[in-house]
C-alpha cells in the first residue's frame, strides 16, 4: 500500500461557511495516481469541520439554521467568558461534534460518493481565517 500526503489551503469567511472541496480531493486523487483505497480529508483547525453533505443552497441554509439551533452564538460560553475578546466559544462546541475528518472509498481512480453526495469544509468560527487541510491517500 502507498500513502500520499497533499495539503489543501483555503480562504474562508467564517459564519458557518460552507465550501465544497470534492473537485480539489478529486484532483490530489488523480495526481497520486492510485487506483483503488482510501482518501481521508481532515482539516487542521478546532473551528472548522469536514462532512459530506447533499450541496444545494436549501441545505446549506438548513446546515447554518440547524448550527444556530444546536450550539448558539452566545457569549456566556466558559471559553468567551474564560478568553477575553473571544466570542467563538459555539464555534469550538460545532467543530467538536462534526468532528475533523472524512474518510471516503475510491475506486478505479475516483471516489465512490453517492450520487448527490459532494466533501465540503464548514467554516464555524466568528471571523475569516485560512483553513489547511490534509488530503491523505492509501491505496495501491
Amino acid at each position: 500500500m502507498a500513502v500520499k500526503t497533499l495539503p489543501l489551503r483555503i480562504d474562508m469567511r467564517g459564519g458557518t461557511q460552507i465550501e465544497n472541496v470534492t473537485k480539489f480531493v478529486q484532483e490530489a486523487l488523480a495526481h497520486a495516481k492510485m487506483s483503488a483505497g482510501i482518501v481521508t480529508v481532515f482539516v487542521q483547525h478546532t473551528t472548522a469541520s469536514v462532512m459530506v453533505i447533499e450541496d444545494e443552497p436549501g441545505i446549506r441554509s438548513d446546515t447554518k439554521t440547524f448550527w444556530d439551533r444546536i450550539a448558539p452564538a452566545d457569549q456566556s460560553w466558559q471559553h468567551n467568558e474564560q478568553n477575553p475578546g473571544e466570542d467563538n466559544g459555539h464555534s469550538h462546541l460545532r467543530g467538536q461534534l462534526q468532528g475533523p475528518s472524512v474518510t471516503i472509498p475510491f475506486s478505479n481512480g475516483s471516489l465512490l460518493l453517492g450520487t448527490w453526495q459532494q466533501l465540503v469544509v464548514v467554516d464555524f468560527d466568528t471571523r475569516a481565517r485560512t483553513r489547511d487541510l490534509i488530503i491523505q491517500i492509501l491505496g495501491e
